[in-house]
């Protein structure tokens, strides 16, 4: 009963004119950067921060988690009229979607990954709201070893799953922790790495960091790839007939549960959700071999199961405090900018904002649906805007938007340091989110580790006698021994070949 009044008075703060413009601009933004080729989530939500600078902080998270859901959808438009993902989750919508649309279907393709992101969101939003208490209540019971084993867990899940070389992971990782160590240490007082800079001092801002590594660096990228003509279809015909409706109301639920289950573990990603979708669709499907020939249920599952994945990802984020993809690391970066911190204190020294933002998930899938079946023809006209245009026009919003962080030329060359730094990485195929999640995590990190050691006189036996805190380390050791025999096959196997 407490729950449903905290929802209640959550949606009496979303519902207010000012967040519901926050909602329904981040909606817009959120499709834009998902239909802009080469951005996708993590970047556009790291470039379009320094837009929520001005806002209130209630109003802030509500308009950068609509951007993020909002890009989530965004890419499937690419997928099918283009054949090239908006972004790594719409990647195994392209064998399905663009099929169609070559078939001139690419309307009822569009019109079932709007219907089914808005069923798969709206039952991951009414799920996070039933675990979110109990969740918030049992990790209040954590202490400072607790949490420290419980980020250490996600460093390690985000270290194994971001990509194919374990080693790469780990790198990032450190390097992500090391960045996150420029400042002034916090017990003693004194300057460390800053190597004599004033600048440093405070401390390397994430968000030009992150503005670097992904926008800019997927900027360099992207430029460097030739653009595909948008298939000229007809996209009158957004509602599938009632035979497509059969094939996808089964897809469409299974994509619901694979998609918010898989939410809920940090460090799945988002691409693992949409991939097992559609493999189970195949698996199941009376003719499997039609596949790959414009099936609508390898377009339904997979889109569902994005969103539904997209709004469970902000169960860990909200009860525990720990990102399960590089987006969701973004927006705890966004909620710290704003003097927030990400986990069950939220729910207890913030509940006015925490609900309001759950319930303003409700009312930003309601407006994706309305505005992605009438509108998605305007949507689909964006992509014949030269790229060339968007790349310049995007590129002076992040030297803007960085600037604006401290009025300070510094973090501009902070930004476009990283960002040739983040276009070397992605070229040299090293993962990027292990990096950005050490840089948000290394702080609360360090402080709960020293404050566990100063709980136990500087022994690190109080991480081993405690059970939970126990149990955690050894499912961190767990987590790399499995990633490091799962990828070493692919590693040895790519070393012979070069």
């Amino acid at each position: 009963m407490e729950t449903l009044n905290f929802l209640l008075d959550g949606f009496a703060a979303a519902a207010t004119p000012a967040n519901l413009a926050f909602a329904l601009i981040g909606c817009i933004f959120g499709t834009l950067v998902g239909v802009l080729p080469g951005l996708g989530p993590s970047a556009g939500t790291a470039i379009l921060i320094p837009l929520t600078f001005k806002l209130d902080p209630t109003g802030a998270i509500i308009m950068l988690s609509a951007i993020y859901y909002g890009a989530m959808y965004g890419g499937t438009i690419t997928s099918v009229l283009l054949n090239v993902p908006g972004e790594a989750a719409s990647v195994i919508t392209c064998i399905e979607g663009h099929e169609m649309a070559k078939q001139g279907r690419g309307g009822t393709a569009l019109g079932i990954a709007a219907i089914g992101s808005f069923i798969g969101g709206m039952f991951a939003v009414c799920a996070l709201v039933v675990v979110a208490t109990p969740l918030a209540a049992l990790a209040l019971e954590f202490g400072p070893p607790e949490f420290f084993a419980l980020m250490l867990v996600g460093l390690c899940l985000v270290t194994g799953l971001a990509g194919r070389s374990l080693i790469a992971g780990i790198l990032m990782t450190v390097a992500g922790l090391l960045i996150a160590m420029i400042g002034i240490d916090p017990v003693r007082g004194a300057p460390r790495f800053a190597f004599g800079v004033p600048e440093l001092y405070d401390g390397v801002d994430f968000i030009p960091v992150a503005m670097g590594l992904f926008g800019i660096g997927e900027i360099m990228l992207t430029a460097e790839k030739p653009f595909r003509e948008v298939i000229k279809t007809k996209l009158s015909h957004l509602f599938p007939s009632r035979e497509e409706w059969r094939n996808s109301v089964g897809a469409i639920a299974r994509g619901t549960g694979i998609g918010f289950f898989l939410g809920l573990i940090p460090g799945v990603g988002s691409i693992i959700p949409t991939f097992m979708s559609y493999i189970v669709e195949k698996r199941i499907s009376k003719t499997p071999e039609k596949f790959g020939t414009g099936v609508i249920e390898g377009v339904a599952g997979p889109e569902t199961a994005n969103n539904a994945y997209a709004n469970a990802a902000m169960v860990p984020l909200l009860t525990l405090g720990i990102p399960s993809s590089p987006t969701i690391a973004v927006l705890m970066g966004a909620f710290i900018v704003n003097g927030l911190t990400p986990g069950p204190f939220l729910f207890q020294e913030r509940p006015d904002l925490v609900w309001a933002v759950i319930a303003s998930f409700f009312i930003g899938n309601l407006m994706l649906l309305i505005l992605n079946l009438p509108l998605v023809g305007l949507w689909a006209k964006i992509l014949e805007v030269p790229y060339q245009y968007i790349c310049v026009g995007t590129l002076l919003f992040c030297i803007l938007g960085a600037y604006s962080i401290k009025q300070s030329v510094f973090d501009v060359w902070v930004m476009l340091l990283f960002g040739i730094i983040g276009y070397l990485l992605r070229k040299l195929d090293f993962p990027l989110a292990p990096a950005i999640l050490g840089l948000i995590l290394g702080p609360p990190l360090e402080k709960s580790l020293r404050t566990a050691l100063e709980m136990s006189a500087g022994s690190y036996s109080i991480f081993f006698t405690r059970p939970l805190t126990l149990v955690l380390i050894i499912l961190s050791v767990v987590i790399l021994v499995v990633s490091a025999l799962k990828l070493a096959p692919q590693e040895i196997r790519q070393t012979s070949e070069d």
